[in-house]
């Protein structure tokens, strides 16, 4: 049998049956069709070589299904918008991730060309427009062909990036008669995931949360736990309450749970990340400034953070006790601070002025 071309990424298994071999075919004593191969020994396991996934943006988006979730109007959208732009030019997502340039189709479907005319023309700025950013404002359902269009744009486009799906509820379709709630979500990313799977894409469906917040960023996408369950990742955006515009949550099968701290540029159309971790972003301004210098120089007590960052002593010290008393923060003895999970700083014993009197007063922290 002969092979599938080249230009068909991710189907290189398949073959195409031609006239030579229509007798092997058509034959009654063919031996029944071969199976793909789904179990191994340990061994045989540890003996094979994968490639490495491919990202989309490193760190952040790998191939396959990523769910992007986060409340009405928070700015996904822009988001996605500005990660298509990024990922078509091959320059800087969040403005620091360097990305291979490719091929990204990505289907507005609430927009009208007008809309995205203009949200094109603010996330561009003086950029020339990406011949290799495919638009489009309609598409079928995925049960009803849409899974197929999508296909069909990979085949055209063999070193396509990332397909984007804005918003997911517009193509995920119908319900399959009798399936519970868990099923039908499980059953809509799957169509996806498997398109996503065939061409070794990143496919990223933006999809909104519930009203009700949670501590598990996770519990707040919207439907029933099939559609994290689908997804190879989920991604959660939220507005910080303070300093940083947001905050985006990241965990996946092939990404490393993580926190990134974002700014929202309006003029620019534009997130962009922020340096230190998220919960820096998320605190006020004091706390983020003692959490910034308790990580470099972790058992301080409130004196000497007041001289390190500047900041008035009895300010210092009133907000180290609230950090303590809400978990940021956790003190050793002589009211030393810390953050929480950075081990204590060994302190030097006490020696005594007078070797020889062991009743007097013992000397003085360093």
């Amino acid at each position: 049998m002969s092979a599938v071309p080249a230009d068909r990424p991710g189907r290189s298994h398949l073959h195409v049956a031609g006239p030579d071999d229509a007798a092997e075919v058509l034959s009654a004593e063919q031996a029944r069709p071969a199976r793909i191969r789904t179990s191994w020994t340990a061994a045989d396991i540890m003996a094979m070589e994968f490639a490495p996934p491919k990202w989309a943006v490193p760190g952040v988006l790998s191939e396959g299904v990523n769910l992007l979730c986060g409340p009405p109007k928070v700015g996904k959208s822009w988001m996605s918008l500005g990660l298509g732009v990024d990922v078509a030019l091959g320059s800087k997502a969040f403005g620091s991730i360097p990305v291979e340039r490719g091929p990204v189709l990505y289907l507005a479907l609430e927009d009208t060309a007008r809309r995205l005319q203009n949200r094109l023309g603010k996330v561009l700025g003086q950029r020339k427009a990406p011949a290799g950013l495919t638009l489009a404002t309609e598409c079928p359902p995925l049960p009803q062909g849409g899974d197929q269009a999508i296909a069909a744009w990979l085949d055209r486009n063999p070193s396509a990036r990332m397909v984007i799906i804005d918003v997911f509820a517009k193509l995920r379709g119908n319900s399959a008669p009798g399936a519970s709630a868990y099923d039908a979500d499980y059953a809509a990313v799957g169509r996806a995931k498997k398109v996503a799977d065939d061409y070794g894409v990143a496919f990223v469906l933006v999809h909104h949360v519930r009203k009700a917040g949670s501590d598990d960023f996770l519990t707040e996408v919207s439907g029933t736990n099939g559609l994290a369950g689908a997804a190879d990742a989920t991604l959660v955006l939220k507005r910080a309450r303070n300093q940083g515009d947001g905050v985006l949550h990241v965990t996946g099968r092939d990404v490393d749970e993580n926190e990134y701290a974002l700014t929202f540029d309006p003029a620019a159309g534009a997130w962009q990340m922020l340096d230190g971790p998220a919960e820096d972003h998320q605190v006020g301004e004091t706390r983020a400034t003692i959490l910034r210098f308790l990580r470099t120089t972790p058992g301080s007590p409130p004196k000497v953070i007041s001289d390190g960052v500047g900041l008035a002593y009895d300010n210092v010290k009133r907000t180290c006790q609230r950090m303590l008393a809400d978990g940021q923060l956790a003190a050793d003895t002589g009211g030393r601070y810390r953050v929480p999970g950075v081990p204590p700083v060994p302190q030097p014993a006490l020696i005594s002025e007078n070797k020889g009197d062991t009743s007097g007063t013992a000397g003085v922290w360093p």
